[in-house]
């Protein structure tokens, strides 16, 4: 379903059944740019899949390079030992959900009922596939690591074979996607603006705090200088 060249931010995604709302539908979007946009700004998304017939749903790492997201996990991980199988892969993969959310403020209103929160939310649906090419696994690990911390694969050491060995990559194309936005104030009812409680909107934001050294870090170390400038 993809459309476009994996660099292409104008063309925006297709909606399906899945990606259609059936509440608020003012808030979604299927703007490419928009998407890219709320899945750069995180690196903690939560993978959902059915298992032995219940939905389950973990929270893990991502990274999106063009139009492909990246999950990694342990090699004995059921979900990803599951997405491996042949017969799995034969199939296309394992489907997947997996939801990248932002809380931006809480909406305070003058009802109980009309309180909201300010938020950017992605939701993607499509198959996962355990990645075997050897350089894609590199590239996408690294990916992995520069999500979380930009910079940070290029100054650490490289996982060895053994490493590698007891890790598992999974790849999800970025083809059916839809993003939700809510923002601005309350939407008190006219009778409410009357009563004498507070309403309007309590930002929220992730605050980075001083980076702490490890027990054994050897002495002259500096801080690297991409965590002091977050």
């Amino acid at each position: 379903m993809f459309m476009g060249s994996p660099g292409d931010t104008t063309t925006p995604y297709v909606p399906t059944p899945r990606t259609t709302p059936t509440r608020a539908r003012e808030r979604v979007s299927y703007d490419r740019e928009l998407v890219h946009s709320v899945l750069d700004a995180g690196y903690l998304c939560h993978l959902g899949f059915v298992r032995d017939g219940a939905p389950v749903v973990l929270p893990t790492l991502y990274a999106r390079a063009g139009e492909r997201l990246y999950v990694h996990g342990s090699t004995g991980s059921r979900p990803l030992r599951d997405a491996g199988r042949p017969e799995v892969r034969a199939d296309g993969g394992m489907p997947v959900c997996v939801t990248v959310t932002h809380v931006d403020g809480l909406v305070l209103a003058k009802s109980a009922f009309h309180h909201s929160v300010n938020y950017r939310s992605v939701v993607v649906h499509g198959r996962a596939v355990q990645v075997t090419d050897h350089e894609e696994r590199l590239l996408a690990l690294d990916a992995l690591v520069d999500n979380v911390v930009p910079g940070r694969a290029a100054d650490s050491r490289p996982a060895d074979a053994r490493e590698l060995a007891a890790t598992a990559v999974l790849r999800v194309e970025l083809a059916e996607v839809s993003v939700k936005v809510r923002t601005g104030g309350p939407k008190d009812e006219p009778e409410d603006l009357g009563l004498p409680h507070w309403s309007g909107v309590l930002p929220v934001a992730p605050v980075y705090g001083t980076p702490v050294p490890a027990d054994d870090l050897a002495p002259g170390i500096p801080v690297p200088g991409y965590l002091t400038a977050r």
